[in-house]
């Protein structure tokens, strides 16, 4: 099995990274499924979908966790029971999880591609940016803005809340492999740290 990577953000929160290598059976061996789920996963359509869907599985198990700790708010925002949280993501060939026995978490897994470049404007101010002449930087970095966004919408976990207008991400080195960032919204201020790391061509950002 193929955990790709585990890091240790403090004592009460970690990151875990698959790589998805295996086939579907190798997958569905060592997990149970609750029944609602196993009818989920038999109607996804996609064998990427299904891969992805039972490497998490095996991410939670990882941490402890099953199947049937996982549950979904209305909002379809992961829960845990008993002070415990988690994010999920997928892009590809990887998936990840951010698990805490203390803080709200965010997780957010994404392929580095140039397609990012025609909707910077929708998520961030592009001409903040406009100072890096090297495309590839330029797409390293604007994924790296995309997913720290998308893991505090995740946090904040309900609909209505905008990347471009209520999202902050402050600017950073790529070297520091840290920043931080701000929800705003309905007249309230919500600071997160914020950590990425790239891998592959792959980048995985999280907040907490």
């Amino acid at each position: 099995m193929a955990l790709y990577k585990t890091l240790t953000v403090s004592a009460s929160t970690k990151v875990l990274i698959w790589k998805i290598e295996e086939s579907i059976d190798d997958l569905k061996k060592g997990i149970s499924l609750t029944e609602k789920n196993a009818i989920r996963l038999g109607s996804m359509k996609s064998e990427l979908h299904q891969k992805g869907f039972l490497s998490i599985r095996h991410l939670l198990k990882e941490v402890g966790l099953t199947d049937a700790d996982l549950h979904y708010d209305e909002f379809g925002k992961p829960h845990l029971d008993a002070g415990r949280y988690i994010s999920i993501s997928h892009s590809f060939s990887f998936t990840a999880i951010i698990f805490s026995c203390e803080n709200s978490v965010g997780i957010d897994i994404e392929k580095q591609r140039e397609k990012i470049l025609k909707i910077a404007h929708r998520f961030t101010p592009i001409e903040e940016y406009k100072t890096i002449a090297n495309v590839d930087a330029l797409i390293s970095k604007l994924t790296i803005v995309w997913g720290a966004k998308e893991s505090l919408y995740k946090i904040y976990g309900k609909k209505k809340l905008l990347f471009l207008h209520h999202i902050y991400v402050d600017d950073f080195n790529f070297d520091n492999h840290h920043t931080t960032g701000e929800i705003r919204f309905n007249g309230k201020v919500s600071s997160y740290n914020i950590e990425f790391l790239e891998f592959e061509g792959f980048t995985c950002v999280f907040g907490y």
